[in-house]
């Protein structure tokens, strides 16, 4: 289930990271963007959570692989699985960020009866700096049947992406700059 919305906060900007079944990547990105928006006082314009494309792990704990290698690095996650709410994830986020193409095509699927702008719904690695300017944007690879290492890999991955998504949206324009209104 969606977090309630406080109607005592200013309006704040939505980040929704999205991945298959909300255990491994999508909750390890969502404590990244946190710790980094925090560090840089900048916590409290945003209004972020994560989900999955699946419902496999409703409810349960994230991955303890994601646990430890965000502890790691000094994140603390705390994390509920849930699946994604398309009518009320696609009015509540405006940016939703799926970590794979398999993923961005469910998320678009979803939101094809509330005609959500595609533009909206960007693969994370499109914000690593490293591949911004490049046309064919990597996805982050589900580490679920690896090793731990693969955790580290995609842990680095997201924090590059994490940044370069903060950066983006400081810049003038912000999320206009981003999103083709």
């Amino acid at each position: 289930m969606t977090r309630p919305i406080d109607p005592n906060r200013p309006a704040r900007i939505g980040v929704l990271f999205v991945c298959l079944g909300n255990i491994c990547r999508s909750p390890l990105a969502e404590g990244i963007f946190i710790h980094l928006a925090r560090e840089r006082g900048q916590l409290d314009r945003f209004d972020i959570d994560s989900c999955g494309t699946g419902a496999w792990h409703v409810g349960h704990d994230a991955d303890s692989r994601s646990i430890r290698v965000a502890a790691k690095h000094g994140i603390k996650l705390v994390h509920e699985a849930r699946q994604l709410e398309p009518h009320a994830d696609f009015a509540r986020y405006q940016l939703l960020l799926p970590m794979d193409r398999s993923n961005r095509r469910g998320v678009l699927a979803a939101g094809s009866r509330y005609a959500i702008n595609p533009s909206r719904v960007r693969l994370m690695r499109s914000f690593d700096p490293a591949h911004v300017a490049t046309a064919d944007v990597p996805e982050v690879p589900d580490p679920y049947e690896g090793s731990d290492d693969g955790f580290e890999r995609v842990f680095h991955m997201l924090h590059r992406a994490c940044g370069g998504l903060l950066d983006r949206l400081a810049e003038p324009g912000g999320l206009d700059a981003i999103i083709d209104r």
